[in-house]
């Protein structure tokens, strides 16, 4: 279904043919037919004639009520609406669930059953009174996910019950409709990064209409153009007033990095390290988003997001809503990947034309260490969150404190911002951190010819 639209699931079909009725009589129902049936052969053997047209009331009675409810033919449409249809993880949606009965004929009592997973909480179940003839019938009820993921709703189910509770039926729609729990998202204050420009037209390449004589890209005037911008020479060629286009600039570009590596992370559940960073780039994403510039999301296995449009960022006329919904998507499902490094992703980066790199790591050692030194150099601008799950996992020990700083040491000579997020960190304070390194960075490379940074696009 489309998000936030009903979905129509009409045709309810049966659940089987006679055997399939028969299984659904009830305790009472059962019990009827047995006592019936055991006073209906007694009577028969001791020659009580009464006694025996009493059990065969009691043995029929079930059987007419199976027949019936068999027989019956509610024509029911139901429609499902989830508000909204996608949620941060820990948040609810509640779910709105509507019966109509199409026909003339009133219903009887009915049992409105939702199916839902297990981690979405109890299953729903609503007793519906009867429903007249075109009458329709309104209940909600809430699911909560504190793990990301997607979820299926449905399909819904009706029991159809006799007045007497001798036997009931079962009826299913088709349909059903997906939850999808993203993972939670931090709002970042506006913070520099080294080597970032700003969003919307102010990086240092653009795409110029004016670039010299012999590089003018003309257009055919229109109604409000400014005469100053009329080029003569191609208006003498071409016999008709033309005018030098204007400068395009191009937005400004972001690469969000998710190490999905399953030997970088340790532990599991909402509050490890993975689930921390997939959480980290969904923030980062909706951030940069949200400040204008181009964005994509890359994982370690070379696999970037949205995927069309240049280098497979969104582009410009792409809705940021949309974009942003696309990539929280993928976050909701993305999992630990059994790839072995980093190069699949160093390989994505063209080098220099990528904008700012943005990622975050798990453990590295000394191999992958040196592929992410190599990334900075395609990149005008690079900022590593940096975690070590075994902290996560167990506390900080002096010789993985050790490893650590002896790894931030190598990023930071290739020109890496590292910021290590240890067990617990707040997102929000570990990107202003970042924001002052880089600061101190640029602020050293104005001082001194060794400097970084960079034009990008």
């Amino acid at each position: 279904m489309a998000p936030g639209g009903p979905v129509a699931m009409d045709g309810a079909d049966d659940k089987g043919g006679v055997r399939a009725a028969l299984g659904g009589l009830t305790t009472r129902g059962r019990s009827f037919l047995a006592a019936g049936s055991a006073a209906a052969v007694c009577a028969y053997v001791l020659g009580q004639g009464d006694l025996l047209r009493v059990g065969l009331l009691l043995a029929v009675l079930p059987l007419v009520c199976v027949t019936v409810l068999y027989r019956t033919r509610y024509r029911v449409t139901g429609t499902r609406k989830l508000s909204p249809s996608r949620v941060p993880a820990g948040s609810e949606s509640r779910v709105h669930l509507r019966m109509d009965n199409v026909s003339r004929l009133p219903t009887g009592l009915l049992m409105l059953q939702d199916r839902v997973p297990y981690v979405l909480g109890p299953r729903p179940r609503f007793v519906l009174d009867r429903v007249e003839g075109g009458g329709r019938r309104e209940v909600s009820y809430r699911v909560r996910s504190d793990l990301r993921g997607r979820y299926p709703l449905g399909p819904l189910q009706l029991r159809l019950s006799d007045p007497f509770g001798m036997c009931e039926l079962t009826r299913s729609f088709s349909a059903y409709d997906t939850l999808v729990v993203v993972p939670r998202t931090e709002p970042l204050p506006p913070v520099r990064l080294a080597g970032e420009a700003s969003g919307r037209g102010e990086g240092r390449q653009r795409s110029l209409a004016l670039a010299g004589e012999d590089d003018v890209i003309p257009r055919g005037y229109r109604y409000g153009d400014d005469l100053r911008r009329v080029h003569w020479r191609s208006t003498a060629r071409y016999g008709e007033l033309m005018v030098r286009r204007e400068e395009q600039p191009q937005r400004a570009r972001c690469t969000v990095l998710l190490d999905t590596r399953e030997a970088a992370y340790r532990g599991t559940g909402p509050d490890s390290a993975f689930e921390w960073a997939v959480s980290g780039a969904a923030s980062v994403l909706v951030h940069m988003l949200e400040r204008g510039f181009a964005v994509r999301l890359l994982t370690d296995v070379g696999d970037a997001v949205p995927g069309d449009g240049e280098g497979g960022f969104a582009g410009a006329t792409q809705a940021t809503a949309e974009s942003a919904g696309l990539m929280l998507d993928t976050l909701a499902e993305i999992d630990h990947s059994d790839g072995g490094g980093l190069s699949r992703a160093y390989d994505v980066l063209r080098g220099g034309g990528e904008g700012l790199l943005i990622a975050f790591l798990g453990d590295l050692d000394d191999e992958q260490t040196g592929v992410a030194t190599r990334m900075r150099q395609r990149s005008g601008g690079a900022v590593a969150f940096v975690l070590d799950s075994a902290a996560w996992v167990n506390g900080e020990s002096p010789a993985t404190r050790e490893a650590a700083e002896r790894r931030d040491r190598r990023l930071r000579e290739a020109g890496w911002t590292v910021v290590p997020a240890g067990p617990g960190a707040q997102l929000g304070a570990l990107w202003q951190l970042a924001g002052r390194q880089g600061a101190s960075a640029e602020s050293g490379a104005a001082a001194g010819p060794a400097g970084y940074g960079g034009g990008w696009g």
